[in-house]
């Protein structure tokens, strides 16, 4: 985790395979609801992945809910996700925006406030490869699942 860097609620949020929700400086990553980051997912400095939100009424309450990140996503420099978010695999998030809807069907790129599809990407372009030696942290892949049952509730 990067010194300037907040991760609420650990034990909901569930990073893939070379995703590292935190290292990057200025994030904010929220799991009162749940979290589930693909692998190789890309995060940039400054991102917040949030999964609750008050309640309208009475700002004292949550309103939890589950975002979904898929594999080899990037999310862009300033970009927010927000609760019960979707994004399918190969999504680009443009620096700074706002994802207030789902995109679940990935290979795009979106962006703005609140973002929107700017352009498909061509899926046999999209690399999906894999490293010799898969770590979730600092836990290797093999042993992940055994720290996941003890630790995680996702």
């Amino acid at each position: 985790m990067h010194p300037s860097s907040v991760v609420v609620g650990w034990k909901n949020i569930l990073a893939g395979v070379e995703t590292s929700p935190g290292l990057s400086p200025g994030c904010y990553i929220q799991g009162e609801g749940e979290v589930h980051i693909g692998d190789y997912t890309q995060i940039a400095p400054n991102v917040g992945i949030i999964s609750a939100n008050h309640v309208l009424g009475d700002s004292r309450q949550h309103e939890r809910d589950v975002v979904r990140i898929g594999e080899y996503c990037w999310l862009g420099m300033g970009a927010i996700i927000l609760p019960g978010v979707m994004l399918g695999d190969h999504t680009i998030v443009g620096a700074g925006a706002v994802v207030t809807k789902s995109f679940p069907d990935g290979y795009c790129v979106i962006a703005g406030n609140p973002a929107s599809k700017l352009k498909d990407l061509d899926q046999t372009a999209c690399v999906k490869h894999r490293s010799p030696h898969e770590y979730h942290g600092y836990i290797p892949r093999a042993d992940f699942e055994v720290f996941r049952k003890k630790f995680l509730n996702v």
